[in-house]
């Protein structure tokens, strides 16, 4: 009994050290799978905070590329509506600083100097009958001629008309005799005397130290291929540049952008040079708008293309040099007729 105690006690013994071994060992494995999942989870883990960032990286690049493109085509060429078609403007205007060059030149004349330089626009001068009566007259007297490349005018003081790729006088055409009838000379007198108004109020100037001056025009403009260069009607340019007696400038639209035609719209240009950035202005044509600006470079501009349609304009210029001071066609008539 006592030797088989002693060995079953013995036997004990190995057998818990037996089971704590097995125990310890697995023990061990349990602890080394652990360490490899965690281990892979560690791998995992990395990468994806890598991803993660190199994400946010790469959209921050994205968002700083366009916002530099952004600023560097929208923000230095920006559009401003300055008058569009559907609205009905009482008097809306903008004020520049005067170029050097035209404020020294009209120093010379005390009495037509500028308070500020600018433009306006108003829909409040010309009544419908009125400008029905100018488009109706501008059409009749341009089927008369006509240009080739696109551009038609037609000066109803010196009688030239476009045609072909050359000018004729219409006055000396007997199917044209009887055209510019009395009704319509008595409109554009009106009109004539109503915009010179609008400058001297807008101005502060005195409306007597204005004249009527060479050229003064209807213009048709259609979508035909320019012929010559003096078809490119849509160059940018200054007034004062191009006709030396001009010191105030205005156009009455006789159609309706969208309407009768489009393309055509009226753009100043403002550029500042300060942070070489350009502001444009556009005015939608319409029937009986008038728009009035100082000519000279601080009235910068051009006429978007015509692309479909025929937009039918009245430039009436003004100058403060009588030497250049012409009389309106009904004044010439009159004359004509004594």
């Amino acid at each position: 009994m006592g030797s088989e105690t002693k060995s079953s006690a013995r036997q004990r013994r190995k057998s818990d050290k037996s089971n704590n071994s097995e125990q310890d060992v697995t023990a061990k494995k349990d602890a080394v799978t652990n360490g490899d999942e965690n281990s892979k989870q560690r791998r995992q883990k990395k990468p994806t905070a890598r991803l993660t960032s190199y994400r946010i990286w790469t959209r921050l690049v994205i968002v700083a590329a366009v916002l530099i493109i952004a600023y560097f085509t929208s923000s230095r060429d920006k559009e401003r509506k300055f008058a569009t078609r559907r609205e009905s403007i009482i008097l809306r205007a903008q004020n520049v600083d005067c170029s050097p060059e035209y404020l020294s030149e009209i120093s010379e004349f005390n009495s037509c100097v500028p308070n500020k330089c600018g433009r306006f626009v108003t829909d409040n001068l010309v009544t419908e009958p009125e400008a029905n009566l100018l488009i109706d007259l501008a059409k009749k007297g341009l089927s008369f001629g006509g240009g080739t490349g696109g551009v038609s005018i037609l000066d109803l003081h010196s009688g030239a008309l476009s045609k072909g790729k050359g000018f004729i006088n219409i006055y000396t055409l007997p199917e044209a005799k009887g055209f510019l009838n009395e009704d319509a000379l008595k409109a554009y007198k009106i009109i004539r005397r109503k915009i010179a108004k609008a400058i001297s109020d807008k101005f502060a100037i005195d409306v007597n130290a204005i004249y009527l001056t060479h050229p003064t025009f209807i213009s048709r403009i259609d979508n035909e291929t320019a012929k010559t260069v003096h078809d490119e009607y849509w160059h940018p340019h200054i007034d004062k540049e191009t006709y030396s007696s001009f010191h105030y400038t205005s156009l009455l639209y006789l159609n309706e952008f969208h309407r009768d035609f489009e393309g055509g719209r009226f753009i100043f240009i403002d550029e500042n040079k300060a942070d070489n950035r350009t502001t444009l202005s556009s005015i939608e044509p319409k029937r009986g708008r008038v728009s009035v600006f100082t000519s000279g470079a601080e009235n910068l501009h051009h006429i978007e293309k015509v692309t479909q349609g025929t937009r039918y304009a009245m430039t009436i210029s003004f100058t403060c040099n009588r030497e250049y001071a012409i009389a309106d066609p009904a004044e010439q008539k009159q004359a004509e007729k004594k």
